[in-house]
């Protein structure tokens, strides 16, 4: 992972700063910064206390890994905690997560702690797409929480491509399932379950990210900018509950399909043990007669030929009769 990256976006373009320049660009009215902070070292953490001057808290939130989403208001400040998703081994999908600290003048993103298995690039997605755009001149935000928009789409705009690979997953298990080739029965049933954890994650992510803003909405209300504010915070929202709804309707779909699944295995299985309980009535009769009578007509000196036949011509009546009874049954 590369170092902290410090940027100071002002109405004429970007620029790229060290982070000793951050105190400096604090000064400047017209600037809005951007820090980057991929990993918290201990050159990032002296930034957020002592120039930044941050929450104690918030900056304990930056430095461990947080499994639930949050928002926490601070007098300067104000934390956000979300997660996107990567896709492990086995259907696993990791929690990727995404720190930001909004000021008056400055936006703070923190990544991480990530788990070892998974690419560091991975954390820095939706930050690199935003620098991208804003390198490009096709962003140019104004405020923090323009910025902060703008980071949060590019993190929406990940959860929307993880369910059209999710997506892509189910309708290849679907074309299985409805073509008859499933293979190893187990191992499909695991895919399903597994593409099925995929769509219950990233729906997870949706609906406590859109729980999170829905609190920040509320609290910015009462700011004297939420006219300004308040907008892109509940489109946020919006966007939010929308990845929720799409997995939602994905997941229903999967779960159509493990169910047409299911009851296919259960009719073969059915239909298997009703040919076992045929098989086992039919030659019941046999081994009813042959336990009972073929010790005394066969032995190991002599064989009573007209007995043994006689018991036979029984077997195969019995058999036929129960045969035939069964098949009118149905």
């Amino acid at each position: 992972m590369s170092g902290v990256r410090v940027l100071a976006l002002t109405a004429d373009g970007v620029e790229e700063h060290a982070i000793t320049d951050v105190a400096a660009l604090l000064l400047h009215e017209e600037v809005l910064i951007w820090v980057d902070i991929p990993e918290c070292s201990d050159e990032a953490v002296t930034l957020l206390t002592d120039v930044l001057e941050l929450h104690p808290l918030a900056v304990r939130d930056c430095l461990q890994r947080n499994r639930v989403p949050r928002v926490r208001i601070y007098p300067h400040e104000q934390l956000l905690i979300l997660h996107g998703p990567e896709r492990g081994p086995s259907g696993h999908v990791h929690y990727i997560e995404l720190d930001q600290i909004i000021g008056e003048k400055y936006v703070v993103t923190v990544h991480g702690p990530i788990n070892p298995a998974v690419d560091p690039e991975v954390a820095l997605r939706e930050t690199s797409a935003v620098r991208r755009r804003i390198d490009s001149g096709r962003l140019r935000p104004r405020t923090p929480i323009e910025l902060s928009y703008a980071i949060v789409n590019a993190l929406t705009h990940s959860l929307e491509q993880f369910i059209e690979e999710m997506t892509r997953e189910v309708w290849r298990l679907e074309q299985r399932v409805t073509g008859g080739h499933m293979g190893n029965p187990e191992k499909f049933l695991e895919e399903l379950f597994q593409a099925r954890h995929g769509l219950l994650a990233v729906r997870t992510m949706g609906a406590l990210g859109a729980e999170v803003y829905g609190r920040m909405a509320t609290l910015g209300s009462r700011r004297p900018d939420a006219e300004v504010n308040l907008p892109l915070v509940n489109d946020v929202v919006d966007q939010l509950n929308r990845i929720r709804g799409l997995a939602d309707g994905e997941r229903e779909y999967l779960q159509g399909v493990i169910e047409f699944y299911r009851a296919r295995a259960e009719t073969k299985m059915t239909i298997a043990a009703e040919r076992l309980a045929v098989i086992a009535v039919v030659t019941l009769p046999i081994t009813a007669l042959s336990s009972i009578y073929g010790m005394n007509i066969i032995v190991n000196d002599r064989t009573n030929l007209g007995a043994l036949i006689g018991v036979l011509i029984v077997m195969v009546i019995m058999s036929a009769l129960l045969l035939t009874w069964a098949k009118r049954r149905g």
